[in-house]
């Protein structure tokens, strides 16, 4: 389990480690001051999940080897949409950086086989399209072309485009994709253990800017208008590539399932019998959750920051001020989807406890949880709502 992250607990006898998962219902009485159909990126239309080029509630277009098929529990009487009895299977493979695991409830081990074959292919596809790592890689091309005009894009990439846009809005800018040159520079400095030189920063900085990146609906072109700008979709790729294979099983029949890409998690229908997947909370004090169908995403510095003349900077950037966060802070988004939950995850732990609690307030279907150490003491503030879900772990015990 991720440390201090989200993990799954035992329940009886069947039990799965996914790092994190997510139920939507259940929710106490809240006040939320956007409705679902405003919370949605502009221009994206809401489909369902059995749609050809629809993620669920707003995310659309298209998107080897199996290491491991293990089926591990056999419910009698439980039936998928396939006509066999649910049997649970677990794929991993390596993809977009990261050891990716697929849970799923099958009737065959042919149909089970299919449909994680389908997920990682999702997976590697968003990864092909959008890693900054990859010289050929479609978001590696249109930094390439920044300053040049508009570039046509593929569907995938535009709705991250888009996305990516709402929120950078939506947040006031504390999520933003264009923060390309200033992640680079602190690249290099975990590498070198160095702070970045001051005037480097400031030079980076002024190719970073959401409204800099310019998107044509109507041609679906995309266009950097500064030259030397980079894209970084770091804090939203992961998420929406587990939407994208979630919504493949899916269509093949299969909607009890998970995908984990280590920080964040989609999850589809819950098991057999079960009222969702029991999750564990990082240390057991934190709280437990019983959850489906939805996203989840833990953001922070517990594995990836860099210690420099005694203070600690996280791997998350601030755009505005180009520095590594040093709140140390961990945040826990549970969003509509995986990629809604990715994309806050990483705003709501820039904008800090105060202005992210109140943006999280706002939001149907969305909870959050800050926990930090403060004089050597554990603490945490959470949304109104978030205690509702570990409510219903404590009534399933």
């Amino acid at each position: 389990m991720h440390p201090g992250g989200v993990g799954v607990e035992s329940m009886g006898e069947w039990e799965i480690r996914p790092r994190i998962d997510v139920e939507a219902g259940g929710k106490g009485p809240r006040r939320r001051r956007i409705s679902d159909e405003a919370a949605r990126p502009a221009g994206l239309a809401q489909a369902s999940l059995a749609a050809p080029h629809g993620i669920r509630l707003w995310y659309g277009a298209k998107m080897k080897s199996i290491l491991r098929a293990a089926p591990l529990l056999w419910l009698a009487g439980c039936i998928l949409p396939g006509g066999g009895p649910a049997t649970r299977f677990e794929f991993m493979e390596s993809h977009m950086g990261t050891l990716c695991r697929v849970v799923l409830y099958a009737g065959s081990p042919e149909q089970a086989r299919e449909a994680s074959r389908a997920a990682f292919r999702e997976l590697a596809e968003v990864d092909r399209l959008m890693s900054d790592y990859r010289e050929d890689s479609e978001l590696s091309l249109l930094c390439r072309a920044a300053g040049r005009g508009p570039r046509r894009v593929s569907d995938p990439f535009w709705v991250v485009l888009s996305a990516s846009k709402w929120y950078a809005e939506l947040t006031g800018g504390a999520f933003d994709i264009t923060v390309g040159p200033v992640v680079r520079l602190w690249r290099r400095a975990r590498k070198e253990r160095r702070l970045p030189d001051r005037a480097e920063l400031e030079e980076a900085i002024s190719r970073v800017g959401s409204a800099m990146l310019s998107l044509d609906p109507a041609g679906r072109t995309a266009e950097l208008k500064k030259e030397g700008m980079l894209l970084d979709v770091g804090g939203i790729a992961k998420g929406y590539g587990c939407d994208r294979a979630l919504a493949a099983m899916a269509r093949m029949g299969v909607p009890v399932a998970l995908v984990d890409t280590g920080g964040g998690m989609a999850l589809g229908d819950p098991p057999p019998g079960r009222a969702g997947w029991r999750i564990q909370i990082g240390e057991e004090a934190d709280g437990m959750m019983i959850i489906s169908r939805c996203g989840v995403a833990t953001s922070g510095d517990t594995e990836q920051f860099v210690e420099i003349d005694g203070r600690r900077y996280s791997h998350i950037v601030d755009p505005a001020t180009g520095l590594g966060l040093q709140h140390g802070a961990l945040v826990t988004v549970v969003g509509p989807d995986g990629t809604s939950a990715d994309a806050l995850a990483t705003a709501v732990s820039v904008m800090g406890r105060d202005r992210g609690l109140k943006l999280i307030e706002e939001l149907p279907r969305t909870e959050a949880l800050f926990r930090w150490k403060e004089g050597g003491r554990r603490c945490r503030a959470q949304s109104s709502g978030f205690a509702a879900l570990l409510e219903r772990a404590q009534a399933a015990k």
